[in-house]
């Protein structure tokens, strides 16, 4: 009915189905219980042959220090946290949320190698990044 709305945009959808086939091969290559710093080195090397820009250990500036670092963000876009422990907590969610808030981005996955069943959790900054047509009924606006 209301075809020329986007009601189910999905972030960065591209770029997250790429990554999520470099997380799986690395899961694939590493297996569960390696440490988070092996997981990056191989993440490092997977990017690099899919020829996707990157910064590892990128600092975000909270509270005047850049004493906080996003394991990785991948071509500007996307900030990627690495887990190796057998839950995701809250307070990652918190951590991740925060850096997309002062880091200035629209999406961050959390990406956990110990889980069974590979599954990176997209979180997403909802501060700054509302996109009001996807709310509001534009064509409804116009009858009011």
């Amino acid at each position: 009915m209301h075809t020329n709305l986007q009601r189910d945009k999905v972030i960065e959808k591209e770029l997250s189905y790429k990554l999520g086939g470099i997380f799986f091969e690395i899961q694939k290559e590493l297996g569960r219980f390696c440490r988070e710093r092996q997981y990056g080195d191989l993440l490092e090397v997977k990017l690099k042959e899919a020829s996707l820009s990157y910064q590892r250990e990128h600092p975000i500036e909270i509270g005047g220090r850049k004493s906080n670092f996003a394991d990785f963000v991948i071509e500007g876009r996307i900030l990627v946290d690495l887990k190796a422990k057998s839950v995701v907590d809250k307070e990652d969610y918190y951590q991740v949320k925060r850096y997309l808030e002062v880091a200035g981005k629209e999406l961050g996955l959390i990406v956990n190698f110990r889980d069974k069943y590979l599954k990176p959790k997209r979180i997403l900054n909802s501060q700054g990044f509302v996109d009001s047509d996807k709310f509001v009924d534009s064509h409804r606006l116009k009858q009011l």
